[in-house]
């Protein structure tokens, strides 16, 4: 989730200022605190249980360079795009247009001669690489830093999106082919590693579909949902809707070996460019959206794929999506697993709640969900027909905030 730095920082550091009393009302509490622990500046949180918004609240922090949260405050959702392409497979496969078993290289033939790592070297893969691979972070490829290091590994100060990137690349077909000439860290399908699988899934989408990947997401998700602000570029007065960064990146730790406390609020860690030529959209990390617009993503989840009467993915398809394909921290053949998820398992992308005790919150078994980089946060309780969703601009990423805001929102519907 570490997501990757490129812009150099022009921090406005931050002056203290005293949060309005909300009460105790336990979820409105959770955003003021995290404020005061400068985890996050504004943020946003909502909650919705049997087809009615319960909570939907704004905390603003008041600091030197942040901005007030409003309804139509744009927020960078980073992966939390990975869930909805993630859906978009869904729409295809129940269309019937590819095989979850399929070899990638069926679609893209740049894929057909792939290498792995090994411990003499570099080597051709035994195993053939699926989509079913990519769905589920098993196909090998993780994130990619300077020098060609692998994201787990590495430090801040290495952080450079080789890949993820729309300086390189414009199109999705330039970075596909790219990425295929990059050796795997594994064996396709022989264990889990967050990755950018879900970028080379829009560009197989543009094959399969014949459409560009922002074209077939529009038609198939944000125009039936209505989220016309959802997508992959902003104009110049979208800019100035964009949430400024909070930024809280501590000295000396393995992120940064740096004596530096990076603490403030910018605008220059936009991440990616946001033109609107540039076609290189990638579906793992590049979205941007409001938290009206992602509500309703949400909501279509929480009504197994309907919204409106709309049926915009089948049951069956989010029943597939969040099947148990890898075992979740603690696991010794998965040491790529989140040690913050412990009591989870993983789908295709989301990951699913399997012992509540585990994780502690009040959430029951069931629950799915993902996370964005910049601290955008929400999951999908089907027993209490109910979704949370938490919208901020912040790092370092914290997966705390996701835990303390379902503590609060099993809190506050208990009362």
């Amino acid at each position: 989730m570490k997501r990757l730095l490129i812009f150099t920082i022009s921090i406005a550091f931050i002056t203290c200022n005293n949060l309005k009393d909300q009460g105790t009302n336990p979820v409105s509490n959770f955003q003021k605190q995290i404020i005061k622990e400068g985890l996050t500046g504004s943020n946003v949180a909502m909650l919705y249980r049997n087809g009615e918004i319960i909570y939907n609240e704004v905390v603003n922090s008041s600091k030197t360079g942040d901005k007030d949260i409003n309804s139509e405050t744009i927020f960078a959702i980073h992966s939390m795009s990975k869930t909805i392409t993630t859906v978009a497979m869904m729409i295809l496969l129940d269309k019937k247009l590819y095989d979850l078993e399929d070899n990638l290289s069926k679609y893209l033939p740049e894929f057909k001669s792939i290498n792995c790592k090994g411990d003499n070297g570099v080597y051709p893969c035994k195993n053939k690489l699926k989509i079913i691979h990519l769905l589920t972070h098993r196909s090998g490829y993780t994130y990619y830093a300077r020098n060609g290091k692998n994201w787990l590994t590495t430090t801040y100060t290495d952080l450079y999106p080789n890949y993820i990137n729309t300086s390189r690349f414009d199109n999705l077909d330039d970075f596909s082919k790219a990425v295929a000439k990059i050796p795997l860290d594994f064996e396709p399908g022989t264990m889990y590693a967050y990755g950018l699988n879900q970028a080379i899934l829009g560009r197989l989408i543009e094959v399969i579909s014949g459409k560009s990947f922002f074209t077939f997401l529009n038609e198939n998700i944000f125009e039936k949902l209505g989220m016309s602000e959802t997508k992959f570029h902003l104009t110049d007065s979208e800019r100035e809707r964009l949430q400024p960064l909070r930024v809280n990146i501590k000295p000396n730790t393995t992120f940064n070996p740096t004596n530096y406390n990076l603490n403030g609020y910018t605008a220059a860690l936009d991440g990616y460019s946001y033109l609107e030529d540039n076609k290189a959209h990638f579906g793992g990390e590049g979205l941007v959206s409001t938290m009206k617009d992602f509500a309703k993503f949400c909501e279509m989840l929480v009504n197994e794929g309907n919204f409106n009467g709309t049926q915009i993915v089948s049951k069956k398809g989010i029943e597939i999506m969040t099947r148990k394909y890898t075992d979740g921290y603690p696991d010794p053949k998965e040491p790529n697993t989140f040690s913050d998820l412990e009591g989870y398992y993983f789908g295709f992308t989301f990951c699913v709640l399997e012992n509540p005790q585990l994780d502690g919150t009040g959430a029951p078994k069931g629950i799915y969900g993902w996370s964005g980089y910049n601290n955008t946060h929400f999951w999908i309780d089907p027993e209490n027909k109910l979704f949370g969703l938490f919208m901020s601009r912040a790092i370092e990423f914290d997966f705390s905030i996701l835990k303390r805001f379902k503590s609060a929102s099993y809190e506050l519907i208990a009362k």
